[in-house]
């Protein structure tokens, strides 16, 4: 005997399509919305081909300048927090070191 819970789970899976069919389906959507899309941006496309790509170009460019100092300062700060943990760690061992050699005299 199913439950309702049970019966709304494989009304779920059979409207999912979780089958090689369905799974085939939605990869041709996919293909298929990616060069539609392509076609229409192609169409739409504001300025000739050369100029476009050597729009793209710069854009990438700066994109790709940016991303290197983000990357940078991102490191920088790393290594800060790194050196600042690294002293806080070693006062600690310190502290500890000094009271294990206190109780061992004591």
């Amino acid at each position: 005997m199913t439950t309702e819970k049970g019966q709304l789970e494989e009304a779920a899976e059979a409207e999912i399509g979780d089958t090689a069919h369905g799974r085939a389906g939605f990869l041709v959507g996919v293909v298929f919305g990616a060069f539609l899309g392509a076609g229409i941006a192609m169409m739409l496309a504001p300025d000739r081909g050369n100029k476009t790509r050597r729009r793209l170009r710069r854009r990438m460019q700066l994109l790709r300048e940016g991303a290197l100092d983000s990357l940078d300062q991102a490191g920088s700060r790393t290594r800060k927090e790194l050196s600042r943990r690294k002293r806080r760690l070693r006062a600690e061992l310190e502290r500890i070191r000094e009271k294990a050699r206190e109780r061992a005299r004591d």
